[in-house]
């Protein structure tokens, strides 16, 4: 592994690789204090450049590779090193495996957190995600579609992309030709593209006003590539549609739902399934309420309600109109009560929550502080907890079990392979 110099950097420095971060970098020690060096592993011995600070320590590039360490692997992917979708293909597959299970033991350990069963890492194949979302740079002389470099500016650009379903990486190729000529130079823009089980829905986001001609390209576009909608959004006004061949359509439990376009599903059916699966197997027999908080689009409401009285609170409007109409156009919507409520400034309370049998929530990133904390206080039997960020997890699963639950079970799930993001789903009960 050899890098050229950049011009002005920091000191040298040459260390051994004694860990990874959370976000699959490298750890390293300089002048006492951590030393993040990207696409590097336990037991790599480097010479490393100081490049700045990061996080109560340093941030440094690797200049040359002196020894690898010994669970160093060759990459699968060509696009790997440039290319900031993927962290760790350069790790062995069992020891990149072990570090996903301790993701979640490390978080839950600093909030002195053990739950009662920790089960076994279940992990989603690379190649399976269908929604992705790419960044996309028209320059000068070419127009770039891939994702950026790790905390930098540059675009790297693809022409394969390992993590996604063959029906995504088909339509690669094709974006770069699409887009090129609608593109000002230095325009930017993000494609999100989703594979529903009715075809691709597409969503462009970009600042480009769009003419008759744009639009008639993109409207042959959708229909040379059999897509099921494309969107185009300016960033400022809801997306809009400008091919609409048929419904977009994911099922959850048995529930036609149309998501909006660019709107949050799970990236890969197998990891809604096993989230679902684990979900559902938590929810006690002779319940007959739950409460699912940050409901999106319905993942879990619908199999929930396919036997439990079900409120829904979400704070995205667009995915909460969908949730309903799917409710109405089914069998389900006299068990389903919709909300839109942003539940970081107005949580649902806990005299509101009390009573119930079962509570699920699947916040974003960021966690649930205020929501959990009302949680904590009511009187549920029952709390599932569904998350992607084992810190703000364990945060929250500390204010839950001050507040007399218990941490009943937890399951660690790698849909995000090759990156330092895990899921999980956990299980606290009264």
């Amino acid at each position: 592994m050899r890098r050229k110099a950049r011009r002005g950097g920091g000191r040298q420095l040459e260390v051994v690789v004694e860990g990874l971060g959370a976000k699959g970098d490298g750890l390293a020690s300089a002048e006492g204090r951590p030393l993040f060096l990207a696409q590097t592993v336990p037991g790599d011995r480097v010479l490393a450049r100081v490049t700045g600070e990061r996080g109560g320590g340093f941030k440094g590039e690797v200049i040359e590779l002196l020894e690898p360490g010994p669970n160093r692997a060759e990459p699968p992917c060509p696009f790997f090193g440039p290319c900031g979708g993927c962290a760790l293909q350069h790790m062995e597959d069992s020891a990149y495996a072990a570090w996903k299970q301790d993701q979640l033991s490390v978080a839950l350990a600093r909030k002195d957190l053990t739950p009662e069963t920790l089960h076994p890492l279940r992990r989603v194949a690379p190649g399976r995600r269908r929604r992705i979302t790419w960044s996309v740079l028209r320059t000068a002389r070419e127009l770039l579609l891939g994702y950026y470099e790790r905390e930098s500016h540059q675009l790297a650009d693809i022409d394969a992309c390992l993590l996604v379903v063959p029906e995504l990486q088909a339509l690669i190729a094709p974006l770069h030709e699409l887009l090129e000529p609608l593109l000002e130079i230095k325009e930017q823009a993000r494609a999100t593209a989703t594979l529903c089980e009715t075809g691709i829905d597409l969503l462009v986001d970009s600042r480009q006003p769009l003419g008759l001609e744009d639009r008639e390209a993109l409207a042959a576009f959708a229909a040379a590539n059999d897509l099921a909608r494309l969107s185009w959004s300016d960033g400022q006004e809801a997306p809009t549609p400008l091919a609409l061949r048929r419904d977009p359509i994911l099922t959850f439990g048995g529930v036609a739902v149309v998501p909006p376009p660019g709107g949050f599903v799970q990236p890969t059916a197998e990891g809604e399934a096993l989230l679902t699966e684990l979900v559902m197997a938590a929810v006690p027999a002779g319940a007959e309420t739950a409460a699912d908080l940050y409901a999106g689009c319905g993942t879990f409401s619908f199999p929930l309600a396919e036997r439990l009285q079900v409120y829904a609170a979400e704070g995205s409007e667009e995915s909460l109109a969908a949730l309903d109409a799917a409710a109405r156009r089914s069998d389900r919507g006299g068990r389903i009560t919709a909300e839109l409520r942003d539940l970081a400034r107005f949580p649902v309370m806990a005299d509101e929550l009390s009573g119930g049998d079962v509570v699920v929530f699947d916040p974003p990133r960021n966690g649930a502080r205020e929501q959990a904390a009302e949680i904590a206080a009511s009187g549920v039997p029952v709390v599932i907890a569904v998350s992607c960020n084992p810190t703000t997890f364990a945060r929250d699963a500390r204010s839950l079990v001050d507040g007399g639950y218990r941490l009943k079970e937890a399951t660690p799930i790698d849909q995000f392979p090759w990156s330092g993001h895990l899921e999980l789903v956990a299980v606290f009960e009264r």
